[in-house]
């Protein structure tokens, strides 16, 4: 038997076209699936779809109450649905803005409900799906000028674990994948100071790579996970223990 063979299914990634979320559609690819990618840059889109050999594409921005169902539309029914796409506005809370709370918790927290509301039937009625919803270490340690994205991410995690119960019956499991430190452009900008505070912390002494937490995802996101779900996958390095 073929490990997370994935032949068959369907995948949608939000937040597709870049970082994390192109290195989970990439590996989802790899494994067998039909990949449906989302985004808001229809030029980076399209180059993700060429590398995949052909992949749907979405634009969508998520600030639109109106992408939800424009997202759902053009995916049509899918077997796997990773909420990915999340955005950050730092600043320590008492200067944070309150449009700097609302923009956080509407893309990170209630664009990914309705999202899973919208999809989710489909799945309990063909009886088999995967939600993967990835959330941050920062969910559990809290960071100091992220209060609006830590608490987007908690509750992120709260509904997952919710949501597990109440799906389990119908062959669907919802599991979340917590990234720690990741090479991506946003840690890239990091001044050199600060990295190697960070990389001080962390046991494995080194930042994580995208292919790392594609690799959780892909096996959550398999027919052979189906006995796990309301699970938080840490991928940090040993930094959460």
């Amino acid at each position: 038997m073929t490990f997370a063979n994935l032949s068959g299914l369907t995948a949608l990634v939000t937040g597709g076209s870049r970082g994390i979320g192109r290195a989970i559609a990439a590996q989802l690819r790899a494994n067998g699936a039909e990949v449906v990618i989302h985004g808001t840059n229809a030029a980076k889109l399209d180059e993700v779809a060429g590398e995949l050999g052909g992949a749907r594409t979405i634009v969508a921005d998520l600030f639109d109450p109106a992408s939800i169902e424009k997202i759902a539309a053009q995916a049509g029914e899918v077997d796997i649905l990773i909420n990915n796409a999340g955005i950050t506005r730092d600043a320590l809370f008492l200067r944070q803005k309150p449009e700097q709370w609302d923009e956080v918790l509407t893309v990170n927290l209630t664009r990914v409900v309705a999202l899973t509301r919208a999809l989710y039937p489909a799945m309990a009625k063909q009886g088999f799906g995967r939600i993967v919803n990835v959330t941050s270490i920062i969910a559990h340690t809290g960071n100091v000028g992220q209060t609006n994205y830590a608490t987007a991410k908690a509750a992120l995690t709260g509904f997952t674990k919710s949501l597990a119960k109440e799906t389990a019956r119908k062959g669907v499991t919802v599991n979340a994948v917590a990234p720690g430190f990741i090479a991506t452009d946003m840690t890239d900008t990091l001044p050199e100071a600060i990295r190697e505070n960070i990389m001080k912390s962390i046991p494995a002494q080194r930042f994580g790579e995208t292919a790392d937490i594609a690799a959780a995802v892909a096996f959550l996101a398999s027919r052979e996970a189906g006995y796990i779900t309301g699970s938080t996958v840490h991928v940090n390095g040993g930094l959460y223990v």
